[in-house]
């Protein structure tokens, strides 16, 4: 029980003192999993727009996939993204195998179908309010899409917001194509199995510390953005 007492105290100053190293690996982790963010919703955001006012074909098909991604094994997309980026992958040489921006490209696969799928439930709910006054208007498609993007600004943030906090949690798929190279690719997460491995235990509680503020952090900004309180709607 000492130990674990021992291990808190100096995690907490760890945290207090803004150690350097957990400074830089925490300004990584966020560098890495925020542009992850901002690629996956430029992607995600507009493709669930589209679901929800465009029939095609394979629109039910598209929609079934995208919910099935959402629980897509990271370590098979760690492992998918390895192949494709090493030297006998067809993307290999781009030299991209073991730096934050294989990191990326692996979170954004990961979170694309779990942001789609989340912004699509709402857009749709959206859609069917909006859809009369829309077509009575004769708005055209982009127009549609646009408008659905934003008045649905603040279900589009939870749905960001979900993403980000399995971007920032993610460890098997970031530990595969990064490598968890000191002062190059090591985030939170890799930091913390690295650290609890060697028995650490001061320096992976004060990364988790920092990884529950942040999670904390973002939720909070999402409910101050989104003005959910001050509206009455929690």
């Amino acid at each position: 029980m000492s130990d674990l007492w021992e291990g808190l105290v100096q995690a907490f100053w760890l945290v207090v003192t803004l150690d350097s190293d957990l400074v830089e690996i925490t300004l990584r982790s966020l560098r890495v999993t925020l542009t992850a963010l901002l690629v996956a919703s430029v992607i995600a955001l507009p493709l669930a727009a589209l679901l929800a006012v465009r029939r095609f074909r394979l629109r039910r098909a598209t929609i079934a996939v995208l919910n099935a991604l959402m629980g897509l094994p990271p370590v098979v997309v760690g492992l998918v993204v390895y192949v494709m980026l090493s030297r006998a992958g067809p993307f290999g040489v781009l030299g991209l195998l073991f730096t934050p921006t294989a990191m990326i490209i692996a979170q954004v696969i990961i979170i694309v179908p779990l942001v789609a799928s989340i912004a699509h439930q709402s857009l749709r709910d959206l859609w069917s309010d909006y859809h009369d006054l829309l077509i009575s208007l004769n708005a055209s498609q982009f127009q549609r899409i646009c408008t659905l993007l934003w008045d649905g600004r603040r279900a589009l943030l939870t749905a960001a917001l979900a993403g980000f906090g399995r971007a920032i949690g993610e460890v098997g798929a970031i530990m595969i194509v990064g490598g968890n190279i000191d002062h190059a690719t090591r985030v939170l997460t890799t930091a913390i199995a690295l650290e609890t491995g060697k028995g650490d235990f001061a320096v992976a509680l004060g990364l988790g510390f920092v990884l529950i503020a942040l999670a904390v952090a973002v939720n909070l900004t999402i409910h101050w953005l989104g003005k959910t309180e001050s509206e009455g709607r929690w």
